[in-house]
């Protein structure tokens, strides 16, 4: 198995990923190769699939990847709270893949998804993480999204918030 790398999902093997061995294979081969940073994640930018907007930045190790790839759905892995996390499970508002894609040094994935109910991906309630705009030259927040999609406390009544200070 000098070759590949393999994600480990509670004990047994999973889904193979290359081993990484020239640039050429890397920038220019067939075979998914992600390179995670030393922590073992590898960052994943997710849009809406049709209108191209920004719905969120995460994270995910090899086996969420593994799992993103086996499911069609998407799957991360939270640093905060040091657990996969399949998006969408607890709220319903899952995240189908419609593309994947990874850039030139297999450092970064691309998600197009399309996001089931409400269409929503912020757990805040908005339909997007990127709900706020930073000016530029004070600093201040101002908000550009200004009506929630849904009601996170419907939503998800007491489970624990996952933004942690």
């Amino acid at each position: 198995m000098s070759n590949s790398i393999r994600a480990e999902t509670s004990g047994s093997a999973g889904l193979l990923f290359a081993s990484r061995i020239s640039v050429e294979q890397v920038e220019e081969g067939y075979e998914l190769a992600p390179k995670f940073d030393r922590d073992g994640l590898i960052t994943c930018v997710t849009t809406d699939a049709t209108t191209g907007e920004l719905l969120m930045v995460g994270y995910m190790n090899a086996l969420a990847l593994e799992r993103t790839i086996a499911t069609g759905e998407a799957h991360y892995f939270s640093r905060s709270r040091q657990v996969l996390w399949h998006k969408g499970a607890t709220s319903g508002l899952t995240q189908q893949v419609v593309e994947m894609r990874i850039d030139d040094d297999q450092d970064a994935v691309w998600l197009r998804v399309r996001v089931a109910g409400s269409g929503a991906s912020c757990h805040v309630g908005y339909r997007s993480c990127f709900y706020r705009a930073v000016d530029v030259l004070g600093g201040a927040l101002r908000f550009v999204e200004t009506t929630k999609t849904f009601d996170p406390v419907a939503v998800y009544g007491d489970v624990p918030n996952p933004t942690q200070l």
